[in-house]
């Protein structure tokens, strides 16, 4: 399915993020049709807590005024109770790969390769420096960094452009 409007399809996933001291997990969700990360969230440890918190900051800066889908992997966190019923309470429908294929989940794979190994080149002293450094890097992705499918606009601008079209 190709996303044809802002907040129609978000993707998400977990990856993880080394440090000197520990390993952090990392949680993205981004919009399938500008490539904008909408909500993201750092977390300690692989409990569904940091999908959920990464899913809240989603929908407190998001308007969503049509259907939307959440696509992720089949991830524990994804399927949990907890986070099942963050979606329903925000009448987002939920969609899954039917296993653990990587490719039926490319965006968000790619989104997460992008963030590591374009913005996070050195290794953060600790989550909490980590964190400060995705916030960064998030900021500059969506803001500054143009993308050759989206005709070299930035996740950003496309983002607007699009939900101001839905309003028209």
């Amino acid at each position: 399915m190709k996303a044809s409007r802002a907040n129609e399809v978000w993707v998400s996933d977990i990856t993880y993020i080394d440090t000197k001291a520990e390993t952090g997990y990392l949680s993205l969700i981004t919009d399938a049709c500008s490539r904008k990360i909408v909500g993201y969230h750092l977390h300690d440890s692989l409990h569904t807590d940091g999908v959920a918190a990464a899913m809240q900051m989603a929908v407190k800066h998001e308007r969503i005024n049509a259907p939307l889908i959440h696509h992720s992997d089949r991830g524990l966190q994804y399927c949990s109770s907890q986070y099942q019923q963050l979606l329903a309470k925000h009448n987002i429908t939920p969609s899954m790969t039917d296993g653990y294929d990587c490719y039926q989940n490319a965006l968000a794979e790619r989104i997460n390769g992008i963030i590591k190994h374009e913005f996070l080149i050195t290794k953060p002293a600790d989550i909490h420096q980590a964190g400060q450094m995705i916030k960064e890097a998030v900021r500059i992705y969506n803001c500054r960094r143009p993308h050759l499918a989206l005709n070299y606009q930035t996740p950003q601008t496309v983002h607007q452009q699009k939900m101001l079209a839905s309003f028209t």
